[in-house]
């Protein structure tokens, strides 16, 4: 089988995308990738040393959810319709909404990890109100859910949004996302320390409630601090709270470290159709205190300790809680790690889209 896969190299997108390939190639599927948004840096590109096989094709065309992209999406639409016609997938694997109505007779199968309208429903409590631009996007998104073959959300809460915000697809389903437990220390040797990862400039992240809240612990975060857009940038944000230090951005390699020694992980977000963050502090063994939304309560159940939404002060007792008992910590280090390794391992990840790539290009060819 050949998949053609698109994937952008601003986010989390491209950690799902390395594991995803990784494992199709492992079981003999054939792939070519196409990257999105900017060139990737070698850092990002590394991985794919071990795999010469994959066809990799960097461009730096805009996202549909950028401001001022509507040209490069029609010259990204052009360059993806040419290269199907010059390497003939059996498949397109979309990470992006607008490509699913790509022309031809391909089956093309749309993955929902995120959008601006739940975004901001999610950030802001309300529905966005439009404009000319807002009107556009929400037509392209429209469109290519409708005419992709099928589409894929990584939590059911995702799914539900795009039937609130876009249009109900029936050809929907969920994959959850997964990462290797292999990649992750879950024995390394704690410290007195928590961790959040998340976008700095991004209110959805809310990695900025740590600083309204009382902490009883030296408490870091890693995330970009820019926006990856130089007109939406403002000043960068200053906490006022001494025991929270910002990061930056990290290597997988040195995020991986502080995972290992971090003993608890503050997952903030507002809005988080999944959370690959949570997952990797999980299959590091760090408790989880998570924000009180509906998205992390399907994804992590009991196995998390949550916080009244959006309350800094909630988020401060319940840290303070786990920090004052160890043994309470441990349980729910030990549940997290449990449930991640359970039910989102990339290995369980990659067998439900192989069965479903299996199923779409078994369908299109009894079409034809």
């Amino acid at each position: 089988m050949h998949v053609l896969i698109t994937a952008d190299t601003l986010g989390g997108v491209w950690v799902y995308t390395r594991e995803l390939v990784t494992g199709l190639v492992e079981r003999g599927v054939r792939v070519t990738l196409v990257s999105l948004g900017r060139i990737p840096t070698r850092e990002q590109t590394a991985w794919l040393d071990a795999f010469p096989s994959v066809d990799f094709r960097p461009t730096a065309f805009r996202l549909e959810w950028m401001q001022e992209s509507a040209a490069d999406l029609e010259r990204s639409t052009e360059y993806l319709s040419q290269l199907v016609r010059e390497v003939q997938p059996d498949l397109l694997h979309l990470n992006q909404y607008c490509y699913g109505s790509l022309p031809g007779g391909v089956p093309r199968l749309v993955v929902a990890h995120s959008d601006v309208l739940s975004w901001w429903a999610a950030v802001h409590g309300e529905v966005l109100s439009g404009d000319a631009w807002l009107n556009w996007y929400r037509r392209i998104v429209t469109r290519g859910l409708s005419s992709a073959t099928a589409v894929i959300a990584p939590s059911r809460w995702m799914l539900e949004q795009l039937s609130k915000h876009y249009v109900h697809v029936n050809h929907a389903s969920v994959i959850y996302n997964g990462r290797s437990p292999a990649q992750f220390d879950p024995d390394g040797a704690k410290g007195d320390y928590v961790i959040s990862v998340g976008r700095l400039w991004d209110p959805g992240k809310q990695v900025s409630l740590l600083a309204q809240c009382k902490l009883p612990v030296k408490t870091l975060i890693v995330g970009c601090e820019s926006h990856p857009e130089e007109a939406l940038r403002s000043p960068g944000l200053r906490w006022s709270n001494p025991d929270v230090q910002c990061l930056g951005e990290q290597s997988p390699e040195q995020l991986r470290d502080l995972f290992s020694r971090a003993a608890l992980y503050a997952a903030t977000s507002r809005y988080e159709p999944f959370g690959l963050a949570p997952l990797e502090a999980a299959l590091s063994r760090c408790a989880i205190v998570a924000n009180d939304i509906p998205s992390l309560r399907e994804i992590w159940g009991d196995d998390a300790c949550y916080f009244e939404r959006d309350d800094a002060e909630s988020l401060g007792a319940t840290v303070a809680r786990l920090h004052s008992d160890p043994d309470l910590r441990q349980r729910y280090a030990d549940a997290a790690y449990q449930r991640a390794c359970r039910r989102y391992s990339a290995h369980r990840m990659v067998d439900q889209y192989l069965s479903l790539y299996e199923t779409l290009v078994g369908a299109g060819v009894a079409a034809a």
